[in-house]
């Protein structure tokens, strides 16, 4: 069953009771990364959703492209990289997939699986290698073992997850495009169901069966004999904000909590607009039915002051939330890892810690 998420939802939101992501001092981007720009990222988890430990350390993922002057290109000459914290500080530790014959122009947003020895890499192979600059998206995945030093030994080939569509998704196929207007079909999250054992892939996807070009919602995949299966959409926004992205679930105690993110000028012109912020949604079962958290959807918001604070949180099961810097206050794109900040699950309500930062 797919769940709503509604324009009475989104005016439910009171900014004056939000969770505010809160300011933070001058982030500098990674050592050896000065000239890349950073966002999107995520840990490598656990099966269980929990940052998994590599050689005694967690190691992270994000977007990167080269720093030439125009964040918005970043987007079309995006791969993934490694990172890592040391002593406080992030550490560019390098790409994690080699250069091969692909397909796809460009890597972006998914999630990393640490389990029997490997890392399993789900990620959105984006454009054509044929004709550069286009928006088709597609899911992928590739892994790579673990050697006994906790160094990672060599890719396999990547290959597409999702072999078959079904008549609930979009394909996003559309070359030609602009952001924040595209359809979706990406952000792959690996959830594994703790009440049967039952693997899932979590994504952005945008709804087939609407008139509006409204139409963002949360895709559903669901791992079998066969592999990877479509199943319908968790939850969708047909008329009320045109993406869900970076699409996640964490079980935590005996709840369901499904997170998204989304930007104030993707909702639709007919809604009083959310805030930029993060989102989510809690249920006793994966089928639902899903309730927004915190009576509106809103778990964190950026403040109406500063619009453009930071973007693209993703949250572990341990309540661990990374994000990127965007453009806060007047001093344009930053690109590089926000603080992380660390959530608390109460029930029906997902909030700040007191303490905030990690």
């Amino acid at each position: 069953m797919t769940s709503p998420w509604t324009s009475a939802h989104v005016a439910a939101i009171d900014m004056d009771k939000a969770a505010i992501v809160p300011a933070f001092a001058e982030t500098p981007r990674p050592s050896g990364g000065a000239d890349f720009y950073y966002w999107d990222m995520w840990p490598v988890q656990n099966p269980d959703g929990t940052i998994a430990s590599i050689g005694g350390r967690a190691r992270w993922m994000a977007l990167t492209a080269p720093d030439r002057g125009d964040p918005a290109a970043r987007h079309f000459a995006a791969r993934i990289r490694w990172l890592e914290q040391v002593d406080g500080g992030w550490v560019d530790r390098g790409a994690v997939l080699p250069s091969v014959d692909v397909p796809y122009e460009r890597e972006w947003a998914g999630s990393a699986l640490l389990m029997d020895g490997r890392v399993t890499l789900f990620f959105t192979g984006a454009g054509s290698a044929t004709r550069s600059g286009g928006y088709q998206q597609k899911l992928y995945e590739a892994h790579a073992p673990v050697e006994a030093d906790g160094s990672i030994g060599a890719w396999s080939v990547p290959a597409p997850s999702i072999r078959a569509m079904t008549a609930d998704y979009c394909a996003a196929d559309a070359h030609e495009g602009e952001p924040g207007r595209i359809k979706a079909f990406r952000d792959p999250a690996f959830f594994r169901d703790p009440l049967d054992g039952a693997d899932y892939l979590v994504f952005t996807a945008s709804l087939a069966a609407t008139t509006s070009d409204y139409n963002g919602a949360v895709g559903l995949a669901r791992c079998t004999s066969d592999g990877w299966v479509l199943l319908p959409p968790v939850v969708h926004a047909d008329g009320v904000n045109n993406e869900l992205e970076r699409a996640h679930i964490v079980a935590h105690g005996d709840r369901y909590y499904l997170f998204w993110v989304t930007q104030r000028s993707t909702f639709s012109p007919g809604v009083a607009a959310g805030p930029t912020g993060l989102y989510g949604m809690v249920a006793d079962r994966m089928t639902g039915p899903w309730r927004p958290l915190n009576g509106s959807g809103l778990v964190i918001a950026n403040p109406d002051a500063d619009p453009f604070r930071s973007y693209s949180w993703f949250v572990s099961a341990e309540g661990v939330t990374a994000s990127f810097v965007d453009a806060p206050g007047e001093n344009g794109f930053v690109g590089a890892p926000a603080p992380l900040l660390q959530l608390v699950f109460d029930g029906e309500s997902v909030r700040l810690s007191a303490a905030a930062l990690v």
